[in-house]
């Protein structure tokens, strides 16, 4: 897993899904800049920001001799967002256009890229959690961070633009949101304990 060509594949493919991620959310930041506080801008991408932690992570992984202790606590900061963030959004998308579809939006071939890309998102974190180092301190800041994240979204109507016929469920969908943040800040939390840091 950690084979210098597996993390320079992974570390393409991931940035390139950083990238396109950003550009997906275009729209919707130009929209928040427009509507909203400029501060509100750093909430709206959110997958797209999962993937980047994921990206800084694997060239920690692959460069780890080059950084010393100083970047310790940045690293393990890192990793621990990505891990939450990344299993959060990856399994949030899904469900989304799921649900979408279920209540009658049509699926177009972008979605089943999306469910693709979002559920290997998830995967992947999950099978390098092992490799990582932060232990539960980092885990549970980046759990606040991201229900403070979440907080942002529905209180300021940031969150990720919904298929249309979700549109009428927003309730349901902020409770889902706030339950399956605290799962995978739970599922990160005892993959750290199981690994024996702290």
């Amino acid at each position: 897993m950690t084979h210098p060509a597996i993390l320079w594949l992974l570390l393409v493919c991931n940035l390139l899904g950083t990238i396109y991620g950003y550009i997906w959310y275009g729209a919707q930041l130009e929209y928040t800049a427009q509507n909203n506080p400029s501060w509100l801008l750093i909430f709206v991408p959110d997958s797209p920001t999962a993937s980047l932690f994921f990206t800084l992570a694997l060239v920690f992984l692959l460069f780890e001799h080059r950084f010393g202790a100083k970047w310790l606590g940045i690293r393990m900061l890192i990793e621990a967002l990505a891990v939450v963030t990344s299993v959060k959004y990856g399994i949030w998308a899904v469900t989304m256009i799921v649900a979408g579809a279920y209540q009658g939006d049509a699926l177009v071939w972008q979605d089943y890229m999306l469910m693709t890309s979002h559920l290997a998102m998830a995967a992947e974190v999950l099978l390098f959690l092992r490799f990582f180092r932060f232990g539960t301190m980092m885990a549970a800041i980046a759990g606040v961070w991201t229900l403070l994240n979440d907080t942002i979204d529905y209180t300021y109507g940031v969150f990720p633009w919904l298929p249309r016929p979700l549109q009428d469920d927003l309730v349901t969908v902020q409770n889902f949101t706030f339950l399956l943040t605290l799962f995978c800040i739970a599922v990160t939390w005892v993959g750290v304990r199981r690994s024996g840091r702290l």
